[in-house]
């Protein structure tokens, strides 16, 4: 090989290089002040919160829970349930009833400004409900521990530890490095989600005379599947009209919604099929299918 195609070769990629770093530049967004929120700056504090929660939920917890009896944490949950729900409505409030965010929302879906004093405090208020809406992520996370508390191994489902992981890793990421406005919008969907999710576990924790008044669950797991399905579709229609978005971002994000969907799918076949097929079996039978509804 000739040194003009060495030259060549180390130019192209001396090219490539510069384009990544360029096409880097123009994704990442950093603020002073956002990056000095908690649990932002640095990733250690984030890592640290779910290497201790994957091995408490899939090792640790179900080793000490072995020989135990289960914890009777019923006050418990039905306390962390209603700050759940909550939280997830005043993230929902906050948005709503912040005067200016819900026109700023409408005429701002896809190009953000910040011509304004205005419009830049706006901005400031999107980008604190995603901060918000991130520490509710981590705080989520209690959900699976309780399932292990309460020897309900069998919820502690691939879906169910995989979601509520990549949920943090997912926030974390983007309040870090892409910072993007428009994710305020799709905080206020899954909030919204999340108040009839956690008001549904708040009547359902208040025992078992509550349950013939729960017969929406199913509604539940559609609205959850809906939201996905939403959200897809704004994040096509941001990348195809390359809006203000980082296009990397909107690429993850469809990549990690079109995963839930599927594993949301896959559980609602299994759980709601199964629940049809109970209606036509003798109670014994009715266990054996309940119990394998809840290890999806």
């Amino acid at each position: 090989m000739t040194d003009t195609n060495y030259t060549s070769i180390l130019e192209y990629i001396l090219e490539k290089v510069n384009n990544i770093q360029e096409f880097i530049k123009s994704e990442v967004k950093y603020d002073e002040e956002i990056d000095s929120w908690p649990f932002v700056k640095h990733p250690w504090p984030v890592f640290t919160i779910l290497v201790a929660y994957l091995l408490f939920v899939i090792k640790i917890g179900p080793k000490m829970m072995e020989n135990r009896e289960p914890f009777n944490i019923t006050n418990l949950i039905l306390i962390f349930n209603f700050i759940q729900f909550s939280y997830n409505t005043l993230l929902c409030l906050w948005i709503i009833l912040t005067p200016g965010i819900p026109s700023f929302i409408y005429t701002h879906m896809c190009h953000i400004s910040e011509e304004t004093q205005h419009e830049k405090y706006l901005i400031k208020c999107l980008h604190t409900v995603s901060w918000f809406y991130f520490i509710s992520k981590i705080i989520d996370l209690l959900d699976t521990v309780f399932f292990v508390l309460r020897k309900k191994q069998s919820h502690v489902s691939f879906l169910h530890v995989y979601h509520h992981t990549k949920m943090v890793i997912s926030c974390w990421i983007h309040m870090r490095f892409f910072k993007s406005e428009q994710a305020a919008y799709g905080a206020m969907l899954n909030s919204s989600v999340h108040i009839a999710m956690y008001g549904y576990y708040f009547l359902a924790a208040l025992g078992p005379y509550m349950h013939k008044y729960l017969w929406w669950k199913v509604y539940v797991t559609r609205i959850q599947i809906s939201q996905l399905v939403i959200a897809v579709v704004y994040m096509a229609y941001l990348y195809k009209y390359d809006c203000t978005m980082p296009r990397a971002l909107s690429v993850t994000v469809i990549i990690d919604l079109f995963a839930f969907i599927y594993l949301f799918m896959n559980f609602y076949k299994v759980a709601y099929n199964a629940d049809k097929v109970t209606e036509t079996q003798k109670p014994d039978e009715k266990n054996i299918v309940q119990t394998k509804i809840k290890s999806s």
